[in-house]
């Protein structure tokens, strides 16, 4: 015959189960507040003010002034002002929208959540920038975040833009001027 030996259960004390469910609770906030810290950030656009117009998309270009900052606040970049007539191109730095071009590819998912007429703060972590290998020479770290505040002024199809290119490459070989003005290059 098989005996039990038995253990006995002493009675919980009183208030001894609510801090022992306290003390769970805390321990699952904890582990909460951890892997939320140590999720990876993304990318995220801030509307400062708000566009009106049209969301720029893939084979498009995008008319715009910037100003790219690390996050301690050094300025690394800034748009210049066009060296393209009035009237024929926006103002602003022409950044086409084209997948593999020569754009960080955080900063062209930015670029396609803005609208026309708008101001945005584009925080980019250091993954979808430039990684390890900033460009030789600038002040960018390796495996920096980059913060860029743009002023979407307008946006043009890629054809559209690229007719007026050839537009003012004709003019200029009409004027005496170079016989090929090559399209202003974007920062990359």
């Amino acid at each position: 015959m098989t005996e039990i030996t038995r253990v006995p259960l002493r009675p919980i004390r009183k208030g001894s189960l609510g801090k022992l469910w306290l003390g769970v609770a805390a321990a699952m906030l904890a582990a909460a507040g951890f892997a939320y810290a140590a999720m990876p950030r993304g990318l995220e656009v801030e509307t400062l003010v708000e566009g009106t117009g049209a969301a720029p998309d893939i084979g498009q270009v995008v008319f715009a002034k910037y100003v790219g900052t690390l996050p301690d606040g050094t300025e690394f970049d800034r748009s210049q002002p066009s060296p393209l007539p009035p009237g024929l191109f926006p103002d602003g730095t022409p950044f086409p929208l084209e997948e593999g071009g020569g754009l960080i590819p955080g900063f062209v998912e930015g670029l396609k959540q803005t609208r026309e007429g708008g101001t945005y703060r584009i925080e980019i972590p250091a993954d979808q920038a430039y990684g390890a290998n900033p460009p030789p020479g600038s002040p960018i770290p390796p495996n920096s975040d980059l913060i860029f505040e743009v002023e979407v002024i307008d946006v043009m199809p890629l054809e559209e833009a690229q007719q007026r290119f050839m537009q003012l490459q004709a003019q200029m070989g009409a004027q005496g001027g170079p016989e090929a003005a090559p399209a202003p290059e974007a920062p990359r």
